[in-house]
């Protein structure tokens, strides 16, 4: 981490957490914070940004669900290839939001992005071929990591850092 109270912050949480996921959620923060991605509190959970493009990649905090269990939730929209379980991320979010699959855009096109052009967006092909889309602009929850997990978020936090940047 950058400042102490950044360290402060991820600590905090971490405190948290038990001793299976303290390590993997761990892991991802410093993976994060390698790559220039600040952790800042933003309500109940902590939100990683960088400072060249000030878009969210990544949150982790607590739920508030009865069992108060922790979350991590990822932009991956510029990501292509990732796993099964990633694209299923992708059709639970159609399936659980049906009205609200472009929130941020307009005719295809984000409202965020001041150029207009159309910003990757999260896309879920159905087995009767087809397509569904929503704004790429959102992180979505990954259930349950673990650390079979830890190379494809990886994998998929680099590539989409690089999109961001490029």
């Amino acid at each position: 981490m950058k400042t102490k109270r950044q360290e402060e912050l991820i600590n905090s949480f971490l405190s948290e957490l038990g001793d299976e996921l303290r390590p993997l959620y761990q892991d991802i923060a410093m993976y994060l914070s390698e790559l220039g991605y600040n952790p800042r509190k933003q309500r109940s959970y902590i939100v990683f940004k960088h400072d060249l493009h000030n878009k969210e990649m990544a949150k982790m905090g607590m739920a508030w669900t009865k069992d108060h269990s922790p979350y991590f939730a990822l932009r991956f929209s510029a990501c292509k290839g990732y796993s099964q379980g990633f694209a299923d991320i992708i059709k639970d979010y159609i399936h659980k939001n049906p009205g609200r699959l472009f929130p941020h855009c307009v005719d295809g096109k984000c409202v965020f992005r001041e150029d207009g052009d159309r910003t990757p967006f999260y896309e879920y092909v159905f087995p009767d071929g087809a397509a569904q889309s929503f704004c790429g602009a959102k992180a979505l929850v990954i259930p349950s990591i673990t650390s079979e997990d830890m190379e494809e978020i990886k994998k998929l936090i680099k590539e989409e850092h690089e999109y961001l940047l490029g």
